[in-house]
């Protein structure tokens, strides 16, 4: 690999880092691991190639253009953690991944296409999620803090949405959320 593809691939990951909170590699071996995965069955499970998974995991495609599967990736991790914790066997985390790979997304914000890992109505962080999802399938972080900058000084409220949820980390967006009910 020679230094230009070094220097993209590096540019790629800092924009998966921003985007999904870190570098899709990293999320996908966990993925893998957690639910007893192999590549080609994450890749059918997302309802990705298993080049364009690859090419996702090394580097070399830095965004997920479907926001649906943006939102099948959600669902693998908070599925994940269930099975870490042990509230799901590994027989029911493979019916559920499942029903997650037949899943066409949909918005949390709506209540529509949430997938039986959601339980009831969603969190606090999945809806978080689901709007930093959605402005950052329409955008690059570098962008949206531009827009923000340019709102900033006639719409600071709505410069700081963009920038929390645009360009921000999850935990800062959740608390921004919290801070903004009732």
């Amino acid at each position: 690999m020679d230094a230009a593809q070094q220097e993209a691939t590096a540019r790629a990951r800092e924009l998966q880092r921003s985007w999904y909170g870190e570098p899709l590699g990293a999320l996908f071996r966990r993925l893998i691991d957690d639910l007893g995965l192999n590549q080609a069955r994450l890749a059918a499970v997302l309802g990705l190639s298993a080049p364009m998974l690859s090419q996702l995991m090394s580097g070399q495609r830095a965004k997920i253009g479907n926001p649906a599967v943006v939102q099948r990736v959600q669902a693998l991790q908070e599925l994940a953690g269930h099975v870490a914790d042990g509230s799901v066997s590994a027989g029911e985390a493979t019916d559920r991944m499942e029903e997650i790979k037949k899943s066409q997304g949909g918005s949390v914000l709506t209540g529509t296409g949430q997938t039986p890992t959601t339980g009831g109505a969603p969190t606090v962080r999945r809806v978080v999620r689901e709007i930093q999802s959605l402005l950052r399938s329409v955008a690059a972080a570098g962008d949206i803090i531009d827009a923000a900058d340019s709102l900033a000084p006639t719409h600071p409220e709505l410069a700081e949405f963009l920038k929390v949820y645009g360009a921000g980390r999850t935990a800062d967006a959740v608390a921004h959320y919290e801070g903004h009910q009732g």
